[in-house]
């Protein structure tokens, strides 16, 4: 077995991120919110476009107003979106509104609350700072310097931003394509009646939520029996089909657990057999030489919360990387305070699921209830979070402040 830090780090050493010239797409900025950009963005335009001011009040030469209180005529009005028509000169002061352009002969603005408006005079009570409530053209993002860099995902902020560049054409890295298959004589589908014995395939719901909520396109081959030939009918379709393949079962040391053999047999390099965590010891990591681009088999196993645990801990930053984000692809840890004792495994690095709240200025993590055994999916609703016990640690007591992983 090795640590979940090197089974990361050998993970993400396989994976190659997309290519920035052949994957990728170009979508309509409506269809933009959680893509990666392939490529640097730039605007024609400058940010403001315009001097402009940030402030309802009255432009004003500072050369006027340095000793107040001073009146000063008023030449014109200036609502936001309308082109000034006159130029501010000495004594004189133009009325002017929130984002509106800042008049020729103008270089500050004084607010209307330090003012007294007397029909087409106004009297400034308060001498204002030189330049005072201007928004300088071009002082948030200068014309053809690069605004949105290639590599980050699209989310609300980023869309407002290419709004207002105008940019409605974005080149996007293509969704990540990832062929899951379940496999067990015991497995049916959610629709079936259960027999004896018989199991539904939740793993292959669950990943497939897994797979599309972080951005990839998940591609849902079904269930696989038991049978050596069967199953390497399947895993060499799903290797000639998709950029990763995720498989649950078949990864033990049972009798009918065929998959590495399966691997190797099809040309497959095993990286990973097994990774000292709780649950999900048993995973198998192996690459695939293709033409195109090589594709990366995930072994997991089949009980559904170590199938799920195992996702999010190497399955996840494998996908962010190969999405083409360029950075943050480890889980992430935040510091919490447990509010139940945790047991660990000892000879293994225990996950516990349950929730983060923040109360009182403190994460806190609570314990989901009931057995925390591999093959109970049913108190995993909800979970947020996985309490992390380190390698070697027993028993961590209730209060005590500890990693956990978001999920």
């Amino acid at each position: 077995m090795i640590s979940s830090q090197e089974a990361e780090a050998k993970i993400l050493q396989l994976v190659s991120a997309l290519d920035r010239e052949i994957d990728v797409e170009t979508v309509d900025l409506t269809a933009a919110p959680g893509r990666i950009l392939a490529t640097d963005v730039t605007s024609s335009l400058d940010f403001p476009h315009w001097d402009n001011s940030a402030m309802d009040g009255y432009a004003v030469r500072y050369a006027d107003v340095q000793s107040c209180p001073v009146t000063l005529d008023i030449i014109e009005e200036i609502p936001a979106g309308v082109q000034p028509q006159k130029r501010v000169e000495m004594a004189q002061a133009a009325r002017i509104f929130t984002g509106a352009i800042l008049p020729e002969g103008a270089d500050t603005i004084v607010m209307q609350e330090q003012t007294r408006r007397e029909e087409n005079r106004v009297t400034i009570l308060q001498a204002p700072q030189c330049q005072e409530f201007v928004r300088h053209r071009a002082s948030f993002y200068q014309a053809g310097e690069t605004l949105l860099e290639a590599g980050i995902a699209i989310a609300a902020p980023e869309i407002a931003v290419l709004a207002a560049a105008q940019c409605t054409q974005l080149t996007v890295y293509r969704r990540p394509r990832v062929a899951i298959l379940s496999t067990g004589d015991e497995l049916v589908s959610p629709e079936k009646t259960l027999q004896p014995g018989q199991i539904v395939d939740s793993n292959q719901y669950a990943l497939a939520a897994f797979v599309a909520q972080n951005g990839g396109i998940p591609l849902q081959l079904g269930i696989v029996r038991d049978r050596p030939d069967e199953l390497k009918d399947a895993i060499a379709n799903a290797i000639a089909s998709a950029d990763f393949v995720l498989s649950t079962g078949g990864v033990s040391v049972g009798d009918y657990d065929y998959i590495d053999r399966i691997l190797q047999e099809l040309g497959g390099a095993i990286h990973i057999q097994s990774v000292a965590i709780k649950p999900g010891k048993p995973l198998t990591v192996a690459t695939f030489a293709r033409k195109d681009k090589s594709c990366l088999y995930f072994g997991i196993p089949g009980n559904p919360v170590s199938a799920l645990v195992t996702a999010w801990r190497f399955v996840l930053p494998a996908l962010k990387k190969l999405s083409g984000l360029a950075t943050n692809w480890s889980p992430e840890l935040i510091k919490v305070r447990t509010q139940f004792e945790l047991k660990g495994a000892m000879q293994r690095e225990t996950y516990l699921w349950g929730k983060v709240q923040l109360i009182d200025g403190y994460y806190r993590f609570v314990v989901a209830g009931g057995s925390h055994s591999s093959s109970n999916l049913i108190n995993l609703a909800q979970t947020n979070a996985l309490a992390i016990v380190p390698l070697g640690v027993k028993q961590i007591a209730a209060g005590t402040e500890i990693w956990a992983m978001r999920v």
